[in-house]
């Protein structure tokens, strides 16, 4: 990776964006994109699109989402610990003892999540922890004291972890799902404006909002572009560590791989066409079988306005909704390769339809 993407990465990965707060990532992922589109824009709730060619009829959209799961304050008790709602699917068996940043008006204020030490705690009747039991400590003794400090309830909370590289191999950090998706598809622009590429069709680059409530960025933005195509990049279960049900959860590997999805949304002519390029690119790739919906963006695609020819290229990762969500180099950059060598075969007004 070169290095200029590299500090990218890791600045995008590090600053927060919360789901409904994505703003400031929005920003900085827009800043890096800009000197390889045409022009713009940002609809009222976020989403950032950047075109190539946006006078062409024929629209093909390159999507993934911006946002990260977080929490809310809900409740301030008297003695000043905070109590929380989750936004998105915050998992709070992971909270004890992790560092927090809590936005205010008046800037990030620190806190942890407490927990009871193991020597008071009845350990053979310990259970796990929930959105019930987990809480913050911000350092104050008070209810007022708190306010003072600008928190309040509906104020956002996310955890501080930040990028970091493991074994040279692996990126680690929160917020991998799926700002890693947005740095891929910001990836593709550049190669293909570097490489100087003449696209038949309007390329149209998009980081949605609030995919981690309910593809809710996407279910906007499809119906305001209304593409004839759609490839989506999210991020997918690595299954090898311990406690996966393969059975269910499929055979998947860090390291081997962008992951093409089979299933309903998926429109199989568009999905032939990928794995067609994967092997003539010899570009490895592994496949996993959805059931009614994928659960990722390309269900709010495909099934937008009159239906859009729409296909999932997933990223494998490790540890979904941690701290130390983790990924493969090797995987990131085949994710973004891939793409790119798909748009070089979709013609302007590709009919993917399965018969005429």
């Amino acid at each position: 990776m070169r290095p200029e993407s590299f500090d990218f990465l890791q600045k995008y990965l590090n600053n927060p964006s919360p789901t409904g707060f994505e703003m400031e990532g929005q920003k900085l992922w827009l800043d890096y994109l800009k000197p390889y589109i045409d022009e713009y824009f940002v609809d009222t709730y976020g989403t950032v699109v950047g075109i190539v060619n946006p006078e062409a009829e024929y629209k093909v959209v390159i999507e993934a989402h911006a946002d990260e799961i977080s929490y809310f304050v809900n409740f301030i008790t008297e003695s000043g610990f905070l109590y929380l709602r989750k936004n998105g699917g915050s998992d709070p068996l992971v909270a004890p003892s992790k560092r927090v940043n809590i936005h205010t008006k008046k800037g990030i204020v620190k806190a942890v999540f407490g927990w009871p030490a193991i020597h008071v705690r009845k350990v053979e009747q310990d259970k796990a922890p929930t959105i019930e039991t987990v809480f913050l400590d911000c350092g104050a003794s008070s209810k007022e004291e708190v306010e003072q400090m600008g928190i309040h309830v509906g104020s956002v909370v996310t955890f501080e972890d930040e990028f970091t590289v493991l074994n040279d191999r692996f990126y680690v950090g929160r917020a991998l799902d799926n700002r890693i998706g947005g740095f891929m598809i910001a990836e593709v622009a550049r190669m293909l404006k570097e490489e100087k590429k003449k696209l038949p069709f309007g390329l149209y680059i998009v980081n949605a909002v609030q995919e981690e409530i309910g593809l809710r960025g996407a279910e906007m933005i499809a119906h305001h572009i209304k593409p004839d195509v759609a490839i989506v990049t999210d991020v997918i279960h690595d299954t090898q560590s311990p406690m996966y049900e393969k059975k269910t959860s499929g055979d998947l590997f860090c390291g081997k791989g962008p992951v093409i999805t089979y299933g309903p949304a998926v429109q199989n002519n568009l999905r032939e066409l990928i794995i067609e390029t994967a092997q003539s690119a010899e570009i490895p790739f592994q496949r996993a079988a959805a059931t009614r919906a994928t659960g990722t963006d390309t269900d709010a695609f495909a099934y937008s306005h009159s239906g859009v020819a729409s296909a999932l290229i997933s990223l494998p990762l490790k540890y979904m909704h941690t701290t130390v969500e983790t990924v493969h180099k090797d995987d990131v950059q085949s994710v973004i390769q891939l793409i790119y060598e798909t748009l070089l075969r979709i013609e302007d007004k590709h009919d993917f339809r399965y018969f005429k």
